[in-house]
């Protein structure tokens, strides 16, 4: 995802595998199988996710619970927009992205404009 390094990324993608807040002791063991990680080094993670806006945290008890704040889909739009955003031709990058997007694809733009209306 722009924006976020990979071990960030990783953390957002344990969020957003379900809807349930988080607590670091969560992530953390999420992450083991694949990673080698210390508790503080996905407590600090979260902490520069919270700082991002990428999360919000809940304090319960005497541990935050972290909750991504978009969803993926929403996370993926603001990305797209950001790279609109800094091209200086963002009609020029649409043009070519519509030349490049499939059947199944340029049917769910047109149905989207549609709602849009």
């Amino acid at each position: 995802m722009q924006g976020l390094g990979e071990l960030e990324s990783a953390v957002m993608d344990v969020l957003w595998r379900d809807d349930r807040d988080r607590t670091v002791r969560d992530v953390l063991d999420e992450l083991a199988p694949e990673r080698d990680l210390a508790y503080t080094t996905v407590m600090t993670v979260l902490d520069n996710l919270h700082r991002k806006e990428w999360v919000e945290r809940t304090k319960v008890s005497r541990a935050f619970h972290y909750r991504a704040v978009l969803s993926r889909a929403e996370a993926a739009a603001r990305a797209l927009r950001a790279v609109l955003d800094s091209t200086g031709d963002p009609e020029g990058v649409l043009l070519h992205f519509a030349q490049s997007a499939t059947e199944e694809e340029a049917a769910m733009l047109r149905k989207a404009l549609r709602k849009r209306k």
